[in-house]
């Protein structure tokens, strides 16, 4: 699995190099705050939601969760993995990181 760093993602998106994200939380996670843009899977849905939301398994996508101690991206990057996708990678540090960063989130509340 690759891994996408912070700074990496941030110039990802600043720059709109064609990245898709995917938070793999629930959605009342998501919906109290997501980085701009961020899809919404739950890990655990993974398998049921990828064909209809994220129909090119080309595309570049970043996955992240919580934190580091969060394993739910780990967990959705590799079930997208196994699906074919092949530009799958990783935000490990997650929001935690993101916020730490001072960077926003984006709240459907």
């Amino acid at each position: 699995m690759r891994h996408i760093t912070r700074e990496e993602l941030r110039s990802a998106l600043d720059n709109g190099a064609g990245v898709t994200l995917v938070e793999a939380l629930p959605e009342r996670y998501w919906r109290d705050g997501h980085i701009r843009g961020a899809l919404q899977i739950d890990h655990t849905e993974v398998g049921e939601k990828a064909e209809a939301l994220l129909p090119d398994k080309g595309a570049r996508i970043v996955v992240y969760c919580a934190s580091t101690e969060c394993q739910n991206s780990a967990k959705a990057a590799r079930t997208l993995e196994d699906l074919g996708y092949t530009e799958v990678y990783e935000y490990a540090e997650g929001k935690q990181h993101w916020v730490e960063a001072g960077l926003p989130l984006v709240s459907e509340i």
